[in-house]
Parts: C-alpha cells; sequence; structure tokens
C-alpha cells in the first residue's frame, strides 16, 4: 500500500521534471559578479534546468543542516536521558543483587504494623 502511495505521488512530480528539463535547454548566463554590465569576471553559461535543480539541491541542504542543528537540544536530553536510565538500570539491577536472602525467599521484608487501639 506505501509503495503504491509513493508512486501516486513520485510518478507526477518526476513527470514534471522531466517536462522541466526539457521546455528549458537553453542555456543561460549565471553570474557572479553584480557590479559589472559586458561580460561579467565570474560567469558560468548553464541550462536553465540544472540551475533551477542547484538551486532546489542547495535548498534541501541548507534546510536539513537548520533542521539538524535546531534539534541539538533535543538529542542532548535524549542523551542525557539515556545515560541517566542505564545509571538507574545498573543500580536496581544492583539493589537486586545485594537483597536479603529472606526478603527474596518469601519472607516480609518489614515488620508488621503495631496495632494503636
Amino acid at each position: 500500500m506505501i509503495r503504491f502511495l509513493k508512486g501516486l505521488i513520485l510518478l507526477p512530480i518526476a513527470v514534471v521534471v522531466v517536462l522541466l528539463a526539457v521546455a528549458n535547454r537553453q542555456p543561460v548566463m549565471l553570474s557572479f559578479d553584480p557590479f559589472t554590465n559586458g561580460t561579467p569576471a565570474f560567469s558560468l553559461p548553464m541550462p536553465l534546468y540544472a540551475l533551477i535543480f542547484a538551486a532546489v539541491a542547495i535548498g534541501i541542504v541548507v534546510g536539513g543542516v537548520g533542521s539538524w542543528l535546531g534539534q541539538g537540544d533535543t538529542r542532548r536530553d535524549r542523551r542525557a536521558k539515556g545515560r541517566e536510565l542505564a545509571r538507574l538500570r545498573h543500580e536496581a539491577e544492583r539493589l537486586r543483587q545485594t537483597a536479603p536472602t529472606g526478603a527474596s525467599a518469601g519472607g516480609t521484608a518489614l515488620p508488621a504494623p503495631v496495632s494503636r487501639a
């Protein structure tokens, strides 16, 4: 079912991407020099679809890095809670091993309550 839904969503996206690439094959000049009008010193001729795909890819990478950095506090808390959980499990196991034999054999661990009446 999940594969069908993925195909249902990704197939139209793939068709649009291919159509975009076919329709925008003409080269455009990508300039890294905003101050020169004629022939810029830093320029690169490339197809328009490649420029669009590169911009989208860079946006995805920057967004992923930003998301990863934004979740740093959550990851730190999870690591600290994991260490605390391991410490408490170790302490509980140590207390089970050092418990008196009478308590583990079915005896009472506490004395019987005293009646106050």
